[in-house]
Formats: structure tokens, sequence, C-alpha cells
């Protein structure tokens, strides 16, 4: 007998009122109905002794070990967990450390002076070590489904999203609420023994991303996870298993329901790590671009455009300056990301309104940000950086006069020449001649620089000016 079946034979039996009982009845029989024929990978706990997993305390952030070792004393059960347990796994060095408990946030903080506790969707506590912050959560517990439940800790938003995730459960019930096979691994300091929930071993192996639990129901929970699901298969080098990546296309959507501003703080994961030319090719192939970047999807016609070689480029020198442990900024990124439906926009306006390249230019810089700003909120910090990228390209092909040493002082020149030279490198001409001139220009002595400036007058034909007119001696009027 169908799920659908026994659902309607017992709500058919709403004839005494007692509407709450039966509506828990039917849900009830929802879950074990699905658990019974569900495939997806569950939870069961395999312990891994210390001598069959490579994990070593040498390899584990101090600070880290302080704070399992604080809370083991004080009577709490306490593991790393999640992506630092998967690299050690992989035998990757961990950005960071998470730690779980079974201890509340208010107890984590009653053992840690140097403790605060942020969060509104899940709680979390931060144990502060200078610049080192190891965090510390509670064990997730599952959530209340109930037709018109108000548990306090936990809320849903109307798409199925979880806005507000405080409900506590044991370690098993933590298994089951991670994403990714991989992320379900707890290492216990106490025998320095690792316990595996969800064959996360086997997915490393197999070198496959797979989430734990229904994708469809996952991915509604969290849209972020889609995105996660991503970055994890470029960072790691991993495939995305089918059933995991099939859902993510037909709900690409459910990301616009996410906060602009936690938008912001997951593209610089997923472009800022060092990954981000195959981050974005998986990105676009899965139809995760649009829901992220509207403006850009229409352009990205297949690898050989122009403004998906640019975008390559672009993502390519990134990925170089983090591998070399260079400093990068999101406003070059996001300058890039944005740059083609800007330039669409300001020949727009120059051919509808009869605008002049300065204020189309201008018109389209904020209209572009105001639109990207609905998807993705980008600080201030940021946006003005992009803005002043942006504008310099207007202003390095005018050299006459003063206007090149003026450009040159601009306190964003370099990030402006960099962006012109990559432009360049894509669409060659006179594009990759001035840029060349640039190169030039930037790093002549005052005379060569001077020299320059009369080639390029005269080459122009800007040497010759036309005649002023002179203006005709005022007659005196004898009154």
């Amino acid at each position: 007998m169908s799920t659908s079946t026994i659902v309607r034979i017992i709500t058919s039996l709403k004839c005494s009122g007692e509407t709450v009982i039966i509506t828990r009845v039917v849900n009830s029989v929802k879950r074990v109905l699905a658990k019974a024929s569900n495939s997806q990978p569950g939870v069961a706990a395999v312990t891994v002794p210390r001598a069959e997993h490579g994990i070593s305390r040498d390899d584990i952030s101090e600070n880290a070990l302080k704070v399992l070792y604080r809370l083991n004393k004080a009577g709490y059960q306490a593991f790393l967990v999640g992506g630092c347990v998967r690299d050690l796994m992989l035998g990757l060095k961990p950005k960071d450390f998470d730690v779980v408990t079974d201890a509340t946030p208010e107890q984590i903080k009653e053992q840690f002076n140097n403790c605060r506790l942020i969060g509104r969707r899940f709680r979390l506590a931060h144990i502060i070590f200078g610049r080192e912050v190891i965090e510390v959560a509670t064990f997730r517990g599952h959530h209340p489904d109930e037709e018109g439940s108000s548990a306090p800790h936990s809320r849903r938003n109307e798409h199925g999203h979880l806005t507000r995730d405080n409900v506590f459960g044991s370690i098993e019930e933590d298994a089951e609420r991670r994403d990714f096979t991989f992320n379900a691994m707890y290492y216990n300091v106490v025998d320095f023994s690792v316990t595996d929930f969800a064959n996360g071993r086997t997915a490393i192996k197999k070198r496959e991303v797979e989430l734990i639990g229904d994708p469809q129901e996952r991915y509604r929970e969290d849209p972020v996870r889609m995105l996660r699901a991503i970055r994890f298969a470029a960072k790691l080098n991993m495939t995305i298993s089918e059933r995991t990546a099939v859902p993510i296309r037909e709900m690409a959507g459910l990301l616009t329901n996410i906060p602009p501003a936690r938008l912001f703080e997951e593209t610089l994961k997923l472009f800022i790590s060092g990954n981000g030319v195959e981050t974005f090719k998986q990105l676009h192939a899965h139809g995760l671009i649009e829901p992220l970047f509207p403006q850009l999807a229409g352009f990205l016609q297949d690898d050989s455009c122009r403004e998906m070689q640019f975008i390559y480029r672009v993502l390519e020198n990134t990925d170089d300056r983090v591998n070399r442990e260079q400093r990068v900024t999101p406003a070059f990124l996001y300058a890039a990301l944005l740059w083609y439906p800007l330039e669409e926009y300001a020949q727009k306006m120059m051919t509808e309104s009869g605008l002049t390249a300065h204020d189309a230019y201008n018109i389209a810089m904020s209209e572009v940000m105001r639109k990207q700003t609905q998807r993705i909120m980008i600080p201030k910090r940021f946006s003005t950086v992009v803005r002043d990228i942006w504008m310099l390209q207007q202003r390095l092909p005018r050299r006459f006069g003063r206007r090149a040493f003026q450009t040159l002082a601009h306190p964003k020149f370099r990030a402006g020449y960099d962006f012109l030279l990559l432009r360049g490198e894509v669409e060659g001409g006179d594009l990759l001649e001035l840029a060349d001139w640039w190169t030039q220009f930037q790093d002549a002595h005052p005379g060569q620089q001077k020299k320059m400036l009369n080639n390029l007058r005269n080459n122009e034909g800007s040497g010759t000016r036309k005649p002023r007119r002179r203006r005709k001696p005022r007659k005196d009027n004898d009154a």
C-alpha cells in the first residue's frame, strides 16, 4: 500500500475533531514509510581505531586540542568533526578545526573565558585564541515537523528552508543532520578513534561528493548545500554523485531565497579558494550561474565566447595568486563578472538616449550594481573599488596632455591596468595595444614618458590642432 493511500485513509478518519492527533499520526506514517523505502545513505556508526587511520595529534591545532581536553574534563563529550577530519583523512592540512559537543552553548561559555556566542539561525560558540578561532557547536537534533508546530528553536519558511536551527540532540542525530557523507566523521581525542557514521571513508576512496538523506529535502532545508557540493567537488578534485547532482538544476531557483549577505560569503568561498576556474565551470554546468549572477548568465554561450574566456582568465589569475599566498580582492572578481553586462547596458544607453560615454557608464554602473546586490550583497568597501576599476577603463584610453600622469597617480591604477591587460589578452586589437602602451609607460623614466606622449600625438594626429579663431576687436562707440 502506497504512502498516499494510507494518508488518505487516516485523514478520512477526522470525524472526532481530534485534528492535531490525526495530523501527528499522518506525519509519523509518512516518516516511517519514507525511511523504510528510502535507499539514500543513512547513518550507521563504524568505529575506526587509531591503527586504521592516519590522523595524528601532531597534525591537529594545539588550541583545538585544548578545547577538546577541557570539555572532556568537564564531563562533556567533544569531537573534531567535519572538514578538518575529512582533510586529515585525505592527507591535507585543514584550514580550521571545528568541534562538536553535547554541551549547550551556555555550558560551553561557562568553560571558556575567551568564548563568545554567535549566530541566530544556529547558535555557535567561538573560542578565541589570538588569530585562531575554534568553532564549537552543540549536537544538532531532528526538527518537529508536525503541521502547526510552534517550536521556539526550530523554524522553516514557506520554501522549506530552515531559518532557525537551534534543536539539540545526540551524536547520532547530529550525524544525520550533516550534509555530506565525508563530513559525518568524528575524531575522539580520548581514544584517538574516528567514528564514521555515513561511509565517509568510502566516499573519500571513491572520490565522490555524496549527500546524506534525500537530496531534494536536504536542498530545501538549505539551498546553499548545492553550492557546497560544487565547492567540495572542485576543491577536492571529486565528482558529485548522480543522485546528489541531478536535482541541482531544477532546484537552483531556491538560492534566490537566501539572504544576499550570506550569498556574498558563500561566493568568496567558491571563487577565492584557489579552485575558481573549476568551480565556475561546475556552477555553469549545473545551472547555478543564473540565480547568482542573472545579468551575466545570458552572455555565457560556450567556452569559446569572449565573456567566458575573460572570466576564465581572471579566475586563473586569482587562483594563481591564492595558491602563491598573495593578496586578492573580491572587487576585481566582481568587476570582471559584471563587466560585459555593464558594457552592454552603457552602449544601449548611448544608442537609445544619446548620452555621452561618461554619463552612460555612470548610469549603467549604478543600475548593474543595484540589480546584482538584490542577489548577492557586495559591501561598500568592495563596490567602491569595483566602480573605480570600471571607470578607469574609460580613463585609460585618454592619454594626452596631463591625463596620462593623472591616471597613473590614481589610487586604483594598478587594479584598473591589470583589468585592462586581461581584457586585451582576450579581445586583442586596440585593447592589447593600449595595455602594452601602459605597460611601458608606467615603468619608463620621465624623459622616456615625455617621448612616448609626443609619439602618441604624432601617430594619432593630435599634434595638428585647429587654429584658434581670432576674436574681432571690439569697436568703441563714441557717444
